[in-house]
């Protein structure tokens, strides 16, 4: 089916551009909290705290809540029949105040593209824009015009299961892609809420909504940037989040909502909790009752109460009683409202109610998803150049049962994606094949969790008569996402026993991954010679798969997160402390395992291609930086192989003399380029001297004199290419500090 072929679309393109906003220039800001002051002016204490009440499809929502002004805001509404029905309650009510509509459009809304964390294997903002765009072109065209995206939880450790919804572990790679989703959302219709505010990520154990230790540099330094970035490049709300952050709960840390968020940062969006999170203050052992938790949570700056209905039960009393200053309410409604006269909800007409998902996927939008999903393909090993498949190879075996999982493939939080609407695996490679006259065999040799094996036999039997084999395992959607914590990151059931088989069979095998983190490959890793992580790839599976396998595409993916030997070696990551006594093979009394090695199975920035790429004349313009300069290194990358290829240029840092330890190295800036056999790019990363500091407790940069030593690579495993030297140590007050966003030219 074509666009053209559903009726009331054939004014798709425009009625996009109705959707999409953009942030307002200064005389319209102006003008905008002039109409925010009004329109305040002339509501009931009531009116104003629904305006904070945010209310889910469903129970315990009654439509009449609507028209009576007591939802400012509705959620899981995804479908143009509801949105256009709460519209009109909306202008029923005496102000006519249009409410938001928000879902979780993580990755796609029925067009799935990869999940979060497989899209910065792109390292690329292009691809980024590029993705959330679509997904909130897809939504806003059936009325949502919210989302509760991006996620800018940096997380360290794999066994966290929503460490599918980020962006991996560095702050730098974290900032970049963060800004370009909320960019990418704004685009497409969509005003983002950046979550989860803050600290989220890294959960004692890895277990989802426990406890964080951070400390307030490490905050400043670590986990702080990518939501600084959203700022700066335009996020409507932030979402706070679950955890107690240092023994303070999120959804009531004045110090993160006002003191850093507003005060530093200088946002003026609304805040709002996560699911009842304001009622789980409770749970925290913060708040003796409901009312507390209403009151501790909106004087520390939660200024909308998620399914929780406190606010709207307990605020008016709580106001009346002097506890909550009303005009602290005031200021919570003023957020709400300038958020929405920005998204110009008051001057846009009612969705049509004939609109309908079932005009996705459209063929762009088919094509966008494979683009985006061949570029998140990490090839972690490749050894005999099994990949891509030659002329040699005229029939091959398929086997798995994720070759065939059109759910699964989607991976968590996708919104209307229909598992009917994907191209598998084996689809994919069906296709492909057909056109090249190569034999497809398939059989699942196991039960989706392979905890049964019954079709092993069947399995290998395809394999002998193949002349190679494609091994499609991970972790089932069910195993990754919210609320899957995992103790044990080994491929589950018997995964590894039917690898282990068909490596037997003396068939060239390459292992294609799925799922939303690193997983324990233990021995796989030495049977299987060539390993594809495709993450969880959306509804262009496979034909992206297929492009890559049969070398249509090179792959270019480059792992986001450091890949653990065990899962004993978690929280890992690349961007460590030294100590005082760094590793030394020959020496026990050095930082290591006496049953593990210490170093990562695949390093952060890790990937490989069907091509090779040579660095060459590396350069430093300026070796003496002062404040408002610009560490700027040139590189000039060769492709010395035979075929098209992408490469990520990565620059990181170390700082080896600080008033406090600093990391080992540090990613600074990266390009992602396109070069063809033979061809040589000069490639200029910038970094702002401001970047090369630090921060303290209270937020202050402080940038040191002295030197900096520059890494340039294709990982974290980069060479060194020199130093640069600071000339004088200064220090940036929180509220001076602009975001320092690191830029790069390919020539």
């Amino acid at each position: 089916m074509r666009l053209s072929d559903v009726p009331g679309l054939t004014q798709f393109t425009l009625a996009l551009a109705l959707t999409a906003f953009s942030v307002p220039t200064a005389g319209a800001q102006e003008a905008i909290e002039r109409r925010v002051n009004e329109l305040l002016g002339q509501m009931t204490l009531e009116e104003k705290i629904g305006q904070l009440n945010l209310v889910s499809h469903g129970p315990p929502l009654r439509w009449e809540d609507i028209s009576e002004g007591k939802a400012g805001a509705l959620l899981n509404f995804n479908s143009a029949p509801d949105v256009a029905r709460a519209q009109a309650l909306a202008r029923q009510t005496r102000l006519k105040i249009p409410p938001l509509f928000g879902l979780d459009v993580l990755h796609g809304f029925r067009t799935q593209f990869p999940l979060p964390l497989g899209e910065a294997a792109a390292f690329s903002p292009r691809i980024s824009r590029l993705a959330s765009e679509w997904a909130a072109k897809e939504a806003a065209f059936v009325g949502v015009n919210w989302t509760f995206a991006p996620m800018a939880d940096l997380s360290r450790d794999s066994r966290w299961g929503r460490i599918v919804e980020g962006f991996g572990e560095d702050p730098t790679l974290g900032a970049v892609l963060t800004a370009a989703r909320v960019e990418g959302f704004r685009k497409g219709g969509l005003a983002a809420s950046t979550k989860h505010f803050a600290g989220y990520g890294a959960p004692q154990g890895g277990r989802d909504y426990d406890t964080t230790y951070i400390p307030r540099a490490e905050m400043y330094d670590t986990y702080l940037p990518p939501f600084r970035a959203a700022v700066e490049a335009g996020s409507a709300s932030f979402m706070a989040a679950f955890n107690a952050l240092n023994g303070e709960p999120s959804t009531a840390n004045p110090w993160l909502l006002t003191d850093v968020l507003r005060r530093q940062w200088g946002f003026d969006g609304f805040v709002t909790s996560d699911w009842v999170g304001i009622g789980e203050l409770v749970n925290h052992g913060i708040a003796a009752d409901g009312a507390e938790a209403a009151r501790k949570a909106i004087l520390a700056g939660v200024d909308m109460d998620m399914m929780g209905q406190l606010y709207i039960k307990h605020l008016p009393e709580e106001v009346r009683a002097g506890r909550v200053p009303e005009s602290v309410i005031d200021e919570s409604v003023r957020r709400v409202l300038r958020t929405k006269f920005r998204m110009g909800l008051f001057d846009r007409p009612d969705i049509d109610p004939s609109r309908s998902d079932a005009a996705f996927p459209s063929p762009e939008s088919r094509q966008a998803a494979r683009e985006v999903a061949r570029e998140t393909f990490v090839l972690l090993q490749n050894r005999g150049d099994v990949l891509p498949f030659g002329p040699g190879v005229r029939s091959v075996a398929v086997v798995g049962p994720l070759a065939d999982a059109p759910h699964d493939q989607m991976g968590p939080h996708a919104a209307r994606g229909h598992k009917e609407d994907s191209v598998t695996i084996l689809e994919g490679i069906r296709r492909r094949a057909q056109g090249a006259g190569i034999a497809v065999n398939h059989a699942p040799a196991c039960d989706l969790f392979c905890r049964n094996t019954d079709g092993l036999q069947a399995a290998l039997e395809a394999a002998r008569r193949s002349d190679a084999v494609i091994a499609v395992f991970g972790e089932p959607q069910e195993l990754s996402g919210e609320a899957a914590s995992r103790a044990h990151l080994e491929l589950n059931g018997r995964q590894a026993e039917v690898l282990e088989a068909l490596a037997a069979t003396g068939k060239p095998v390459a292992l294609v991954l799925m799922g939303g983190r690193p997983q324990v490959l233990g021995p796989v890793a030495e049977r299987i010679p060539s390993i594809l992580m495709t993450w969880y790839p959306g509804t262009e599976a496979g034909p992206a798969v297929a492009d890559v396998l049969f070398g249509d595409v090179s792959p270019s993916g480059k792992l986001p997160v450091t890949w653990p030997r065990a899962t004993g070696q978690l929280p890992f990551y690349y961007n460590h402390l030294p100590t005082g006594r760094p590793t030394k093979p020959d020496n026990r009394f050095t930082v290591q395992y006496i049953d593990e090695a210490i170093t990562p199975l695949y390093p952060f920035g890790w990937g490989l291609s069907y091509t090779q790429f040579a660095y060459s004349d590396t350069t430093i313009a300026q070796k003496r930086l002062d404040a408002g300069q610009m560490l700027e290194v040139a590189v000039s990358v060769r492709n010395t192989g035979a075929r098209e290829g992408q490469e990520v240029v990565q620059l990181y840092t170390r700082d080896p003399v600080a008033s406090r330890s600093r990391p080992l190295r540090e990613l600074k800036a990266f390009e992602k380029i396109a070069l063809k056999p033979g061809e040589t790019k000069r490639v200029t990363l910038r970094v702002p001297v401001e970047s090369l500091g630090f921060h303290l407790d209270d937020g202050t940069t402080l940038v040191e004199a002295g030197a900096i030593q520059v890494f340039v690579g294709g990982s974290s495993l980069a060479e060194p290419a020199g130093e640069a030297e600071i000339v004088r140590t200064f220090r940036i007050p929180p509220m001076e500090r602009r975001a320092a966003v690191s830029t790069s030219v390919a020539q």
